[in-house]
């Protein structure tokens, strides 16, 4: 009987023997061990995280899980941040800094975070408000600080800018703190840190403990500032409106002023995200908006080991046929 052509040339088709595959694999394993490569890029995050250590940070306003008692803050932005930090891809660049007053200031350079893990979870895990050098809090000055400091470091990070956007004193609304940067300029995202509802804020001596609250006469209420009698635009008296944003006769008390921290993000060109928990605050830093192209060395080794172990297996479970064939029986009256 005439076998069909595509049988015919699968009969001459000679499958590959075991001596050569084995050849196979020690070619690829010459391979990985040499590691051959070449120069590219890769998006990855390369971020300056700057933590809001002011007062209001204190405020214990948050809830993890079912668990009643609220945690502060800064407390909170601290324990998420390690999560984050744990979970990040390797070649992942990590800064830290701190914010106080109206400066931002970088205790760390961005670093890789799978070779200096230690350094930074220690140095997040030490973050707290006595590091504040000012018990004033101009949020605007001090992110508008980070975009600046960011755009003089190495490589140009993103920006991770956790507050609870509490000014202190309020800002004027006529004399708003202006950015030096073009919107967009830097990329980085602000994290709103904080309840909705008005909390009081802990108050504590220089060697942390704690004192109480702080009352409404400890605290600036309103904008008081010199003004210019030849401006004419000037208000009659020395005191200027607040921000719709602040609460003049409760500035002792805080909550996150979400609304305010998203118009400073709609400013400079920044996304805004809500603290919540480890999952979003992840999803957040691996936004495409936050990656940035970083040179790297791409190499073969790691698909020459994986291809190496497949061929292995497949020698070892005797999926590759023995070394000796049979040949085709011929058939009286028909074609091999």
């Amino acid at each position: 009987m005439r076998q069909s052509p595509l049988r015919q040339f699968a009969s001459r088709v000679r499958r590959p023997k075991r001596r050569e595959a084995l050849a196979v694999l020690c070619a690829l394993l010459c391979l990985a061990g040499w590691d051959p490569g070449w120069k590219g890029t890769r998006e990855q995050l390369q971020a300056l995280v700057v933590v809001d250590v002011s007062q209001s940070m204190n405020a214990a306003d948050l809830h993890v899980g079912y668990d009643p008692t609220p945690v502060s803050r800064l407390a909170r932005s601290r324990a998420l941040l390690q999560q984050a930090l744990r979970r990040l891809p390797c070649g992942s660049r990590i800064g830290l800094g701190v914010f106080s007053e109206y400066r931002s200031l970088v205790l760390l350079t961005p670093v890789e975070v799978c070779e200096h893990y230690g350094e930074l979870r220690s140095i997040l895990a030490a973050l707290n408000s006595h590091m504040a050098w000012n018990g004033d809090s101009e949020v605007a000055k001090g992110l508008y600080g980070a975009l600046a400091t960011a755009r003089s470091l190495p490589g140009r990070p993103t920006v991770v800018f956790l507050t609870d956007g509490h000014e202190t004193p309020p800002v004027d609304p006529r004399h708003r703190p202006k950015p030096s940067l073009e919107p967009g300029e830097v990329a980085g995202l602000i994290v709103g840190v904080g309840g909705r509802e008005l909390v009081p804020i802990p108050q504590h001596d220089r060697q942390g403990r704690l004192l109480g609250t702080w009352g409404a006469a400890d605290v600036r209420q309103q904008v008081r500032r010199v003004v210019n009698p030849n401006d004419p635009g000037r208000a009659d008296e020395g005191v200027q409106p607040s921000m719709p944003e602040a609460t003049p006769g409760r500035e002792h008390l805080s909550s996150l002023r979400e609304g305010y921290l998203q118009d400073l993000a709609a400013q400079t060109g920044l996304a805004y995200h809500r603290l919540s928990d480890a999952d979003a605050l992840l999803t957040a830093l691996r936004d495409d908006r936050l990656a940035q192209p970083v040179p790297t060395r791409i190499s073969l080794r790691q698909p020459a080991m994986l291809l190496a172990l497949l061929l292995w297996l497949a020698i070892g479970s005797n999926a590759l046929p023995q070394l000796r064939w049979r040949r085709p029986e011929r058939r009286f009256g028909g074609e091999p």
